[in-house]
């Protein structure tokens, strides 16, 4: 939101710069994101000058330049050559005398005294474009003969200089959105150090001329349009707004279009009320009709788009058809144009959910609706339309022809609210004092209805949608108040708290330095997703989808279920930019909705689980002259997931290992510890692939982060000493059939000797010549060690024997000779 500071000191008498406004609005949560000076023309005209062409003779060195002599008003003459063809001696001109800087087009230039063909020329004579007013470069331009000499060209052009600030406004304070919202809260502010106060600006002159153009009004659906105000004027001229209405809106970043509608927006942004003005000769029935229309009724909006409408959008209609998306967006035939020469002025208060719901489906996001959908003032409607009715009779002519209709059936109440001078001291942590209260108060337009000992008894405008509740109330006072004049107590109380152990996120910054380490990047994907992502899938299914009652797109309608999806996307978004070599992770919430009804515990129905993501994809290595490019694998990615679960205190070979049936994995591992699932790994299933337009194999591991944090709770760190005695060593090659999995001599080994073997790994695969079909070589390697003495040969192939026997015994595997 881009307020003026020259339109605001139209409300409120400022004797603070614009940083000291900027200031005062963040402190009272207005929140400021920039300043910035603004001009109606660039370079504000400063240096320019009015002048009088003395003398002026031809270019003695050239046939198309003239040398003149020019007054402006310094008591001396200046030199300037010149070549525009229609200058003239005893001419009024605009005169750019030395060290002024000019903006061209683009380009800036700063006059300095040069030579032109040998003459000195100090300054220069300016055309339209040289000064910004115009972009005709035929000749100089000719002032009136009665202009003064030397007086800043600013001040007859009447250019304008402006400070913009530009409000980050939050949603909840919507109240904010005008100019007359930011000077109630800098008069509320600045009232506690010296008198001060906002107005309005007076429509006590509106009054009917004639009854000539009666339109009345009806509502039929009241629910989505609780008021619904309007007034006709007639014989009204569009044409193009004056100046100062211009610079207003220029100054905020809005383009004028033509007095009426410029009137319009200027209301809007002074007082946060949106108006719409239809072509009265366009209301069929001279009727307006406030409903809604069946569904899939085609309608065509001013960006010339043909809509398909919704049974539940607002339309503001004549007796025939639709004109208008109420509170959205205007029709393509029922604004005002050049011929119009009478309007209809509507003012309106709209349901904020009707309007948000249309504005989405619609993709639609206007001024008007930005405010309709976070509640505007239903009591400033009349105001809002008697102001622009006099500023449109004033600007654009013509006469106010009949009264104002406004159908209000259900007129809006103030909230009541309760508030104690206990509860206020207790929670600002200071005693304000009674009177300060409710000066506070009565400048933000808050009602004192009654007041006793305790405390007061409030009644809130409708337009303070967020001020419904005594801490509401306490928040207003306190912003208003200051929260740097809170002095810091000399005694601070406060509860104890026992923190988690493990600390939850210690362990996710561990675990994500490890990861950072080797290579990956942390990504923070939405936890809202697309719905239809889930169709068709057994393990997540669609009906588990926790689906959201108001989304803000197709896009966003349901929580996801697994952190998959979100990282495909970020895949493929990477991907499409020549980025595929990726290392990703993620820490996220995964959501499920159970599929059942509970109505007394109705949060039961839902589940949370937080999971960690791993991705990898493309090639292992950055491309490098040093070393040959290798494609990432599975087993790549599995052992960094395994050295996590082994530094949250798992032994990887006291868990249970299989196939996984996850359908989000073409193939890959399950880790099962005690029946809860652990983690998954492997490679992601084409058909998933396909759907992101992810063209390379893509690896993914899933852990359950629930469960690992439960195991890492669990898990003691012991200290053993370093071992005395050296570890040995023993290789087999054994031939066992192809389905035998490396996993099952792991566990074989381990069962047939548990005290001296320590380590056991498979350093190579093979299956080719010398092996018979059917079969594979794996190369293992047994790493043995005694803690309390020296292994001897003995009791080392003793060992091996046994080992042997036991992989003869259980996989028929062989010795490969």
């Amino acid at each position: 939101m881009k307020i003026s500071y020259t339109w605001l000191k139209d409300y409120i008498q400022l004797e603070e710069s614009p940083e000291e406004v900027s200031k005062i609005l963040t402190q009272t949560g207005l929140e400021v994101g920039s300043i910035e000076k603004v001009e109606t023309i660039k370079g504000g005209m400063e240096g320019l000058v009015t002048g009088l062409v003395v003398t002026c003779a031809k270019h003695p060195n050239s046939d198309h330049l003239s040398i003149t002599t020019v007054d402006i008003g310094t008591g001396s003459l200046l030199p300037i050559v010149c070549g525009a063809p229609n200058v003239a001696a005893g001419q009024k001109v605009v005169v750019a005398p030395v060290g002024t800087t000019l903006y061209i087009g683009d380009q800036e230039l700063t006059l300095k005294k040069v030579k032109i063909r040998g003459e000195v020329s100090e300054g220069m004579i300016c055309a339209e474009d040289e000064i910004g007013i115009g972009t005709d470069h035929d000749g100089i331009i000719v002032l009136d003969d009665t202009v003064e000499i030397g007086i800043p060209a600013k001040e007859y052009f009447n250019v304008e200089s402006d400070w913009v600030i530009e409000v980050d406004l939050t949603p909840n304070r919507i109240d904010g959105a005008s100019h007359i919202g930011v000077a109630r809260d800098l008069a509320a502010f600045i009232n506690q150090t010296r008198p001060a106060a906002f107005k309005r600006m007076p429509v006590d002159m509106f009054k009917t001329d004639n009854n000539d153009l009666e339109i009345p009004v009806e509502i039929r659906n009241p629910e989505a349009c609780p008021r619904y105000a309007g007034v006709t004027l007639s014989g009204i001229k569009v044409k193009e707004s004056p100046a100062w209405l211009k610079n207003r809106l220029k100054a905020i970043g809005h383009t004028p279009i033509n007095n009426v509608v410029d009137v319009t927006n200027f209301v809007l942004f002074e007082t946060g009320q949106p108006l719409h003005a239809f072509d009265a000769a366009e209301i069929a029935g001279k009727k307006v009709v406030v409903q809604t229309v069946p569904a899939g009724t085609k309608f065509t909006t001013l960006d010339e788009v043909e809509r398909g409408l919704h049974e539940d959008d607002l339309m503001i209609c004549n007796t025939k058809e639709p004109m208008c998306i109420g509170g959205v967006f205007g029709g393509l035939t029922s604004g005002v144009k050049e011929s119009t020469t009478s309007i209809f002025l509507e003012s309106a208060w709209f349901d904020p959910v009707y309007i948000r719901k249309t504005a989405r489906r619609h993709g639609l996001n206007t001024d008007a609706s930005f405010r309709f959908e976070r509640g505007t003032d239903p009591n400033g409607v009349i105001y809002a339309l008697k102001r622009a009715a006099i500023l449109i009779k004033e600007i654009a002519g013509g006469t106010i022809s009949s009264e104002i209709q406004d159908v209000y059936p259900m007129p809006a109440e103030h909230f009541k609210v309760q508030v104690t001078y206990k509860n206020i001291a207790r929670l600002i942590g200071k005693d304000l004092g009674a009177e300060t209260i409710k000066k506070i108060l009565t400048s933000l337009e808050i009602d004192i209805e009654s007041e006793t000992e305790k405390g007061l008894s409030l009644a809130v405008p409708p337009y303070r949608v967020d001020v419904k509740r005594e801490a509401d109330v306490i928040e207003e006072i306190l912003r208003i108040y200051g929260y740097n004049n809170v002095e810091i107590p000399s005694v601070v109380k406060s509860s104890l708290q026992v923190s988690v152990k493990p600390d939850p996120d210690q362990v996710r910054n561990l675990v994500s330095e490890m990861l950072t380490s080797q290579g990956f990047n942390e990504i923070w994907s939405n936890s809202l997703t697309k719905s239809m992502y889930y169709e068709g899938m057994e393990q997540y299914r669609h009906e588990n989808t926790v689906n959201l009652l108001n989304p803000l797109s197709a896009d966003l309608n349901g929580m996801r279920q697994t952190l998959l999806f979100g990282g495909l996307e970020c895949i493929a978004w990477n991907a499409n930019r020549q980025n595929k070599d990726l290392k990703l992770y993620e820490f996220g919430n995964c959501y499920f909705f159970k599929g059942t009804e509970l109505k007394e515990q109705p949060v039961r129905n839902y589940h949370e689980e937080e999971h960690l993501g791993l991705f990898i994809t493309g090639a292992q290595t950055s491309e490098s002259w040093a070393m040959e490019q290798k494609p990432t694998s599975f087993f790549h990615l599995k052992s960094i997931a395994e050295n996590i679960l082994k530094r949250m205190g798992y032994t990887i070979a006291q868990l249970q290992l299989s196939e996984t049936k996850n359908e989000l994995f073409s193939e890959g591992i399950s880790y099962i510890e005690n029946n809860k699932t652990v983690l998954e790994t492997g490679t992601v299933a084409k058909r998933f692939l396909k759907k992101f337009g992810v063209e390379n194999p893509v690896y993914y591991a899933d852990f359950n982060w629930n469960a690992v944090m439960l195991k890492l709770a669990r898990h003691k760190v012991l200290f053993e000493e370093l071992p005395k005695f050296p570890a040995v060593r023993r290789d087999l090659a054994l031939v066992v059939d192809k389905q035998v999995k490396f996993r099952e001599i792991e566990e074989i080994a381990y069962k047939t000797e548990r005290k001296i073997l320590m380590e056991t790994g498979l350093f190579d695969v093979y299956e080719g010549k010398g092996i018979p079909e059917g079969k594979k070589s794996y190369a293992v390697s047994f790493v043995l060690r005694d803690d309390l003495r020296t292994l001897n040969d003995k009791q080392i192939d003793k060992t091996m024997q046994k080992l042997v026997a036991a992989f003869e015994r259980d996989l028929g595997a062989q010795l490969r000779k």
